[in-house]
């Protein structure tokens, strides 16, 4: 009887395990939105100002330093923002894990693996995150961002969008993406399926550094957009979304590389003589 109810619970692993992607996914979104309708001012004056991103409309004047709270608010943001942007782009190699697992293994490992693979994926990302806040207090402090958390340079800008066009189109890109749309053969190259925690979290945290190596350029357009810009958040989603999933994924990356160059060029031109 008990192996019978296994059995039943392994079969629906798929469903399982999407729905804790979409559950964790949906909780990041929300969390993004919370944010981002705290430091929506409605049209306030915000110059000398900054916002934390806590969600409880803190302010500070912006030439005073970070302090540790501070640095500590803008590190969650950004992992529960890599969370909320990636964890669609992700399932399928996450799903993948449970399968090959379920597949080959037995007593309900598979679950636990899959857990310990997606939090090395997930650490991954958070070690991105750790550099993106302390890339976005340097900017700070140098005055290139303003309280929306945009560069207010256009110069800054346009030198963004070009590197994140060029990179688009590097032989780096092009490996890293590959690993990424090929769930499959990634488990394959790289030793299949591990049923002990260290070997699952080693693996996850592989694949989450290629996942890493072939999106930080785009994630790097936050700062372009505004890093508290949902549409523009969304957008960079859908785009890592369309990268990673279908068949054209890769004339997707280089299309987005032209259109970075472009506009790069546009705001190079538009400077004030």
């Amino acid at each position: 009887m008990i192996d019978s109810t296994l059995e039943t619970v392994l079969r629906r692993d798929r469903w399982i395990v999407g729905a804790a992607i979409g559950i964790i996914a949906a909780l990041a979104w929300g969390y993004v939105l919370w944010l981002a309708n705290d430091m929506d001012m409605g049209g306030m004056d915000m110059t000398g100002f900054r916002m934390i991103p806590a969600g409880i409309g803190i302010m500070l004047p912006a030439n005073e330093p970070w302090r540790a709270v501070e640095f500590a608010y803008v590190f969650l943001m950004w992992a529960v923002m890599m969370v909320g942007m990636m964890a669609p782009s992700a399932a399928p190699m996450i799903l993948m894990y449970a399968r090959v697992g379920r597949q080959g293994k037995a007593q309900g490992k598979p679950f636990a693996a899959t857990g310990w693979f997606a939090a090395g994926y997930l650490l991954a990302w958070s070690g991105f995150s750790l550099a993106a806040t302390f890339l976005q207090w340097g900017i700070e402090r140098i005055a290139l961002l303003d309280f929306r958390m945009e560069i207010a340079s256009n110069l800054f800008g346009a030198i963004v969008l070009l590197a994140a066009g060029v990179y688009q189109w590097t032989p780096l890109k092009d490996v890293c993406l590959a690993q990424c749309q090929s769930p499959f053969l990634f488990l394959m190259r790289h030793g299949g399926f591990r049923d002990d925690p260290r070997g699952c979290l080693l693996l996850g945290l592989r694949h989450g550094g290629y996942c890493v190596g072939c999106c930080w350029v785009l994630m790097a357009l936050l700062f372009v957009g505004g890093v508290m810009n949902v549409l523009w958040i969304a957008l960079l989603a859908l785009l890592v979304l369309l990268e990673k999933l279908t068949p054209i994924g890769r004339w997707i990356a280089r299309a987005a590389g032209i259109a970075c160059v472009a506009a790069g060029a546009w705001l190079l031109v538009s400077l004030p003589q």
